[in-house]
């Protein structure tokens, strides 16, 4: 673990899933899971590791400390650091360091989207951001700070145990506002049946994206709902596989 940002978070471990003639040219795709920010683990997903590495992408499943014991920062900072531990060891398993994309659902999608577009939490690890594409399935939190405002929690209670209750941090973990033509390439996919809040963050955050990307890479599921959205990964036939391998360049 990293001394100073981690030092009063939990130690992680995480689930490395390497197709079988890995070869060092594996492009890697990092996962975090969802639940809310209070709940979920890395174990859920195996399955998903599995059908990954099948396909040839060397899949990294995470974990990171969920709320209400930790805060969205926290869970940030945890899964930069999982990414800098993947950049640094993964062509042990056969993995490319310089072809790491991350990819997360509900949550998990928020964080994935926040470490890509806020180098903060890199620059504190002493390393530069090593993402290159971001695959983003149903992902929540996208603009926060406008979601918490509209829906006016009591204090303490919901969300506001991972956001706080400070608007400040909303905004400052809200992917929506650090957006520029710096980042990363992204993979954005959401549920035409999702959960109001995905839908209308999703929505936000698009218009802001396609100031700097006019066409992005985004696909609406016209019939899923929220959970549906990763369960479809259970089908290895499924075309979201193909819109992913497409979009990191698996050959």
């Amino acid at each position: 673990m990293e001394k100073g940002l981690l030092e009063n978070l939990p130690e992680k471990q995480l689930n490395v899933f390497a197709p079988k003639k890995a070869d060092g040219k594996q492009p890697v795709m990092l996962f975090i899971h969802g639940g809310s920010w209070q709940s979920g683990n890395k174990d859920i997903y195996n399955f998903l590791g599995a059908r990954l590495a099948r396909k040839g992408i060397l899949a990294v499943i995470i974990d990171y400390p969920l709320s209400p014991d930790y805060q969205v920062h926290d869970m940030a900072k945890t899964s930069a650091q999982a990414v800098k531990w993947t950049e640094e060891n993964i062509n042990t398993y056969g993995g490319d360091p310089e072809r790491i994309f991350v990819s997360g659902h509900s949550a998990g999608g928020h964080l994935a989207s926040l470490i890509s577009v806020r180098n903060e939490y890199f620059d504190t690890l002493g390393v530069e951001n090593p993402i290159v594409g971001t695959i983003l399935i149903d992902a929540a939190g996208l603009d926060m700070h406008w979601f918490l405002k509209e829906m006016n929690y009591e204090p303490g209670t919901k969300y506001l145990r991972a956001f706080t209750d400070d608007s400040l941090v909303w905004k400052d973990t809200s992917p929506i506002y650090y957006l520029d033509e710096n980042d990363p390439p992204m993979l954005i996919m959401m549920g035409g049946r999702t959960l109001p809040g995905i839908e209308k963050t999703t929505e936000r955050f698009l218009e802001e994206y396609k100031k700097l990307e006019p066409e992005p890479n985004f696909h609406l599921q016209k019939r899923k709902k929220h959970i549906p959205m990763i369960a479809q990964f259970f089908y290895t036939p499924n075309r979201v596989y193909k819109w992913i391998e497409e979009f990191m360049e698996v050959k």
